[in-house]
């Protein structure tokens, strides 16, 4: 039948996360221009550089929802695994948009405050300091939305599989603790009258920037060129491999991620001697049906039955009464 197929169907949990999504794009769309006003009104370069940081999460924001959307088309022929990968490419693009435009910028209002100074305006201090507490607010509610998802999808933060739904945890997170050091910054300024301290919090920010562009960068970096599925996962693989009457030995196995929930699998093994062809293709099918039923992640699934020498093979685990695999 010809025609494009159909968009696959978002989980409960890609749901969820792009109201996460969306929630932390509202909130910092309006943060973002709260602060760059009020940065521009107080000369704060602290207060600049974290409406940099809102910009760059905005940003970023549409490059997740653009992820959560492309991901989920169905394979074709250009694309025979899917584009799962979507969301590495998208999120990996996330990160380089908080370097570029929240951390670099950072850097250089930090590094102009110090070499030019700022001029006080109290009045403006007072309104750039009223718009850091209800942006901590704010970003302080969305990252409690974004940590309460984690929960729901079990594990935790530190089960997080979703690089949409960790960018955004990291980004909130980051912009609480960025907030709170211009704070710092702008109180401490504002109380000695030295430029310093608030220079100081925005080349911190543009620090705490590039660390958590260069995390999450590597993160999509390592999904993007074909990471293995965890341990745990490869291990029960060639533990059910193992268990079949008809492997005499696993000798290879190989797992890369295709998208958040699939998992290309590929393993070479040895067969017992004596199974004619037609046999060894009905065994082939049934034990890549059994990885499938049994982990449900592995889509798609390669077998690959090796033909070794009959010498060889009168030495194998299999003819000498012992069952085994590399």
């Amino acid at each position: 039948m010809s025609g494009t197929p159909s968009r696959q169907k978002p989980t409960t949990a890609d749901r969820r996360t792009r109201v996460t999504v969306l929630v932390a794009l509202a909130a910092n769309v309006v943060i973002a221009v709260a602060k760059a006003v009020g940065g521009v009104f107080a000369g704060s370069p602290a207060l600049l550089s974290e409406a940099a940081h809102s910009v760059a999460d905005s940003f970023n924001e549409v490059f997740l929802l653009a992820a959560l959307r492309r991901s989920r088309r169905p394979a074709d022929r250009r694309h025979p695994f899917g584009y799962g990968k979507e969301r590495f490419f998208w999120s990996l693009l996330a990160a380089v948009g908080i370097f570029v435009m929240g951390g670099c910028f950072s850097f250089f209002q930090g590094v102009e405050a110090l070499r030019d100074g700022t001029e006080e305006k109290f009045s403006g201090y007072v309104a750039g300091l009223t718009v850091l507490g209800v942006a901590l607010v704010a970003e302080g509610a969305s990252l409690v939305r974004a940590l309460y998802q984690a929960r729901r999808q079990g594990g935790g933060l530190a089960g997080v599989r979703d690089p949409a739904l960790r960018t955004v945890i990291a980004e909130d997170g980051t912009a609480v603790l960025g907030v709170t050091l211009a704070l710092a910054g702008m109180g401490l300024h504002l109380v000695t009258g030295q430029v310093a301290w608030e220079a100081s919090a925005s080349l911190a920010i543009g620090g705490l920037l590039v660390c958590v562009a260069y995390r999450l960068g590597r993160d999509a970096r390592d999904q993007l060129m074909g990471e293995a599925a965890d341990p745990e996962l490869s291990g029960r693989i060639r533990e059910l491999l193992r268990a079949q009457p008809e492997i005499d030995s696993v000798e290879a196995l190989f797992t890369m991620k295709t998208g958040l929930d699939t998992t290309m699998v590929a393993a070479r093994v040895d067969l017992v001697p004596g199974l004619d062809s037609e046999r060894v293709e009905e065994v082939a099918m049934r034990i890549k049906r059994s990885l499938a039923c049994t982990f449900p992640v592995a889509d798609p699934v390669f077998l690959d039955v090796t033909d070794r020498p009959a010498g060889e093979a009168r030495q194998s685990p299999a003819a000498t009464g012992e069952r085994g695999g590399a």
